[in-house]
This record gives structure tokens, C-alpha cells and sequence, in this order.
């Protein structure tokens, strides 16, 4: 497996991975992860300035074979500036990260966010967040054997 920095031109090949990130994100919780229709449409544009952001780590993972070759799961974070009243000026942000099923299990997520460490320290940045679904244990366990805690918990009520 090839783990490397995205391009513009692979975004059309990780459009369909955000589909499903976020088809499971809503199945896991409607109320949080209620998107509109297609947001892997809404995706593209973003996407294809990320991959050309210095401050920003897009990563993809190709399989190795020349012959066929295909993107296989995606990690995207960004520089984020803090609210003014903190000290920490910046963070980076971890907004998505996906393995496809068939990949799982082989280091390729770790690979992936041990890269994206790396870039956002080369940039600097001295902290990096992420957001885990309720329900992802198997993440929260992937991103503590990476260095990540838990720092806050998120709570939500639906209000008519």
C-alpha cells in the first residue's frame, strides 16, 4: 500500500468514500449527521483546494499493483485558528478519515494519521483534534494508540 499526499486529480476517486463515510456517520446519528442530499457533491470543491493547501494534509492510500491501481481510503485535516481567548493560537483538525472494508485491519489508518502527525508538526502546528461518532470505538482505539485522549465530550438534545 502507498500512502501519499492527494492530489486535485484524485479527488473524483475519494468522492465515493465520502458517501459513505457519511451515509454511516447519519445511520450512526440522524440528528448530528443530517446531510443534505449527495454531500459528496459538496465535497469536490473543497476537497480539490485542500490538496493544494500547504495548510492542510490530505492523504490517500493506492494499492501497489501498476496494472490496477485504485484509492482505497483518504485521511483530510486542517489548520483551524482558535477562538481568541486561548493561548494555543491553531490547531489542526482531523475532519475525515476512511478505510475501505476490504483494507481494514492491515495498519493503514494508523499509517495514515502517524503521516498526518507528522505533516501538521513539520507545519508548526503544536495540537491536533478530531471527533469520533458515539458508536466508533474501534476509532477512539486506532487514535489512542496514536497519541490522541479524550478531551471533550459532545452532547446533544433535539428541541422541537
Amino acid at each position: 500500500m502507498i500512502i501519499r499526499p492527494a492530489t486535485p486529480a484524485d479527488v473524483p476517486a475519494v468522492l465515493p468514500m465520502v458517501a459513505k463515510i457519511c451515509a454511516l456517520h447519519e445511520d450512526w446519528d440522524a440528528a448530528k449527521y443530517g446531510f443534505l442530499p449527495n454531500p459528496e457533491w459538496r465535497y469536490d470543491r473543497w476537497l480539490s483546494k485542500i490538496a493544494t493547501d500547504d495548510r492542510a494534509v490530505f492523504l490517500v492510500a493506492e494499492t501497489e499493483a501498476p496494472e490496477s491501481k485504485q484509492l482505497v481510503a483518504f485521511l483530510v485535516a486542517t489548520v483551524e485558528r482558535e477562538i481568541p481567548i486561548y493561548r494555543l493560537k491553531e490547531y489542526a483538525f482531523i475532519h475525515d478519515i476512511w478505510v475501505e472494508s476490504e483494507y481494514r485491519q492491515q495498519g493503514i489508518a494508523r499509517q495514515m494519521v502517524m503521516q498526518a502527525i507528522e505533516f501538521v508538526n513539520k507545519m508548526g502546528v503544536k495540537q491536533i483534534r478530531l471527533d469520533t461518532a458515539a458508536p466508533n470505538e474501534a476509532a477512539r482505539k486506532l487514535f489512542s494508540s496514536c497519541g490522541f485522549r479524550v478531551s471533550t465530550i459532545e452532547m446533544l438534545t433535539e428541541l422541537e
